[in-house]
């Protein structure tokens, strides 16, 4: 029950029937391996660790490997390869391109946490035979899955027009908790908050900082975790690299540098402005939020209740964004919109079809409202699908669907 992470194992199966190569990015400890080893494959397999050096001695000549897979998966290489930290192996774009070339029958999976180099050489080697899946920590409705299987098994059961009046209130514990502690699976699983704060510390020392601390100049370490903090109290807003590099203390290049590693490694995302002619538009600002609520909160050093934080707006909005990343797409795009003026709208999606806006509060709301900015947003842009989410209002006021973001997942874009 723990494995079924089926939106995931859905993309990738969908790939198999597309590309021989489908590979597997995101942080540590996001679950990559898991999923990979658990999916519905119906064919022969076999399963490699690209950080064992016996894995990566089969990989210094094709015939090599090509031998093994002959007599450890079936002469005619027709099946899966899983190929887990393939990053570790030297050169290990060209000797997927070579196996897949001449065995049409092979499909490899592989999964890493995102190293920049190889992405990059991915990329530019395997266009066309390779489809990359971004895989995220938990979902809320993956933490339930998690946590407690009668909570989820309610949990599905709701849909898009369920009233938040009727939701189980443990759900809504479960909700604020994994606000605080995000979806690591070793977190979901840690019943203890003690002992979840200490596997969230874990995580991001041993496995994390540990990727990152390679690309990182032993002189700027003392910045780099000061860049890190700073981002971590920005979660949310607009970020100023003027700023922030003279507050970390180091240099305007190297946090530009240092940013673009961040996202790289799956650590945060930056989110662009929304682009339009109008020329009160915000252009070149990004704004930053985390990829995992635990990860940015041990980062910021607070555990206390959602309810009694002054950040709490901020986590809120971090997790619908989240959210709609695991929702959208690949193709779809997602921006911010922000006037020099001041007027925001939260997230812009467009799904190649239509335009769909976003607003996120989080506030109770007794009944729906038009909000000013939302409203002239979408009058511009001639948007007539609209959100508001919030904590406990399921309502409609006239294109503007008030929304609980306890059930954003139930959204179909």
């Amino acid at each position: 029950m723990k494995h079924l992470r089926k939106r995931y194992i859905r993309k990738i199966m969908e790939a198999c029937k597309s590309v021989p190569i489908i590979i597997l990015i995101g942080a540590r400890q996001v679950g990559k391996t898991t999923i990979m080893k658990n999916l519905p494959l119906q064919k022969d397999f076999i399963y490699l660790d690209g950080q064992d050096p016996e894995t990566a001695e089969l990989f210094t000549k094709k015939n090599i490997i090509e031998k093994y897979l002959q007599v450890n998966l079936n002469r005619e290489l027709n099946g899966y390869l899983l190929l887990d930290e393939f990053q570790f192996i030297n050169d290990i774009s060209t000797f997927l391109k070579l196996l897949t070339d001449h065995n049409p029958k092979l499909k490899i999976i592989c999964s890493g946490s995102s190293s920049i180099n190889i992405l990059q050489k991915v990329k530019e080697s395997l266009a066309g035979r390779a489809r990359i899946i971004e895989i995220f920590s938990l979902s809320f409705e993956e933490y339930l899955m998690f946590s407690d299987k009668k909570l989820w098994e309610l949990y599905l059961k709701y849909d898009a027009n369920t009233e938040t009046e009727i939701i189980n209130k443990n759900i809504f514990s479960y909700f604020k908790e994994y606000l605080l502690f995000g979806g690591f699976p070793r977190i979901a699983n840690e019943k203890n908050f003690e002992n979840k704060i200490d596997l969230l510390d874990d995580i991001y020392k041993t496995y994390l900082l540990k990727d990152v601390r390679a690309f990182i100049r032993n002189e700027d370490f003392v910045g780099f975790n000061k860049l890190l903090r700073l981002l971590s109290a920005q979660t949310g807003n607009m970020i100023n690299v003027n700023n922030l590099a003279q507050d970390s203390g180091l240099s305007y290049k190297k946090t530009e540098e240092y940013l673009y590693i961040l996202e790289q490694m799956y650590i945060i995302k930056l989110l662009e402005p929304y682009h339009t002619n109008k020329r009160k538009t915000i252009s070149k600002m990004k704004k930053v939020y985390f990829t995992d609520l635990g990860l940015r909160n041990i980062i910021y050093s607070d555990f206390k209740a959602i309810e009694d934080r002054i950040d709490n707006g901020s986590i809120f909005e971090n997790n619908v964004f989240l959210e709609l990343l695991r929702i959208i797409k690949k193709s779809y795009k997602i921006n911010y919109y922000r006037t020099v003026d001041g007027s925001e709208v939260d997230f812009v999606i467009d799904n190649l079809r239509e335009k769909i806006s976003f607003e996120v509060k989080y506030k109770k709301f007794e009944k729906p409202k038009l909000l000013k900015n939302l409203t002239l947003f979408n009058s511009i842009e001639n948007i007539t699908k609209s959100y508001v989410i919030n904590q406990n209002l399921n309502d409609i006021i006239e294109n503007i669907h008030y929304f609980p973001g306890v059930l954003i997942n139930k959204l179909d874009f």
